[in-house]
């Protein structure tokens, strides 16, 4: 299956990532969230939905301490007017209401946010909304050569089946991690429900050539276009497959 998912089998480390589009049946948005993580305190987690959003929470809370929990717990997917999702806490400022497209709300939300203070990594955060209509905006803010903040916006229409990629790093397992660079990428979505998109990406983020297993989470909601009100939710966490 990981082969009708490019380019995640070829990432080997690619940090946090976002998914938005829609089905092959053109029907229903697709907004995906997916954590790898590294270290001990970035693997110490999962996602779980909580009220209207789905955040991520520590598995171990000492070992996750031994990380920045302000960086590591957060609301990943926000549930509302529209579909909010990020890589940190920016993911709760985004502005649904009074928001003429998905841009607008993402740079009403984002205004005063950079990226995350982690030297010498400076991991740049991601963020994405949908609206009930079917356009779709994704951000990131990354550090620039002069040390400012880069920011970046993508606005657009996801044909059926195809759905539109960031992630915080460019895929290699390097010290430091280079961030995400270029436009967004171009996937296909081909799986017709959440759970079977969340496990093909779960599938395909495994390890490469035998190497460490990064994996933590996915998550992964379908929402029909024009009305955002019932989201398919799919859930996958590492430290549940591993102990099963």
């Amino acid at each position: 299956m990981s082969d009708r998912l490019e380019p995640w089998p070829s990432m080997v480390y690619p940090g946090r990532l976002i998914v938005i589009g829609r089905d092959r049946s053109g029907e229903r948005l697709v907004v995906i969230y997916a954590v790898t993580g590294r270290s001990p305190a970035s693997q110490a987690r999962e996602l779980a939905r909580q009220g209207n959003a789905v955040w991520t929470r520590p598995t171990d809370p000492d070992v996750l301490a031994r990380g920045n929990p302000d960086l590591l717990v957060y609301p990943a997917l926000v549930f509302g007017r529209g579909i909010a999702v990020s890589n940190g806490k920016q993911t709760a400022d985004i502005a649904f209401e009074g928001a003429a497209s998905p841009v607008a709300a993402l740079e009403a939300g984002l205004r005063t946010w950079s990226f995350e203070p982690d030297a010498p990594i400076f991991t740049p955060r991601i963020s994405g909304c949908v609206l009930p209509g079917a356009s779709a905006a994704l951000n990131i803010i990354r550090r620039g050569p002069d040390g400012s903040a880069e920011r970046l916006y993508f606005e657009f229409l996801p044909a059926p089946g195809e759905g539109r990629m960031i992630s915080t790093y460019a895929g290699e397992n390097a010290d430091p991690l280079p961030a995400f660079r270029g436009e967004s990428i171009s996937v296909e979505l081909p799986e017709p429900t959440a759970r079977g998109m969340a496990a093909a990406i779960d599938a395909a983020l495994g390890p490469k050539s035998c190497g460490p297993d990064f994996r933590v989470a996915v998550a992964c909601a379908y929402a029909r276009v024009g009305d955002l009100s019932g989201v398919d939710l799919a859930i996958i966490n590492h430290h549940e497959r591993t102990s099963s």
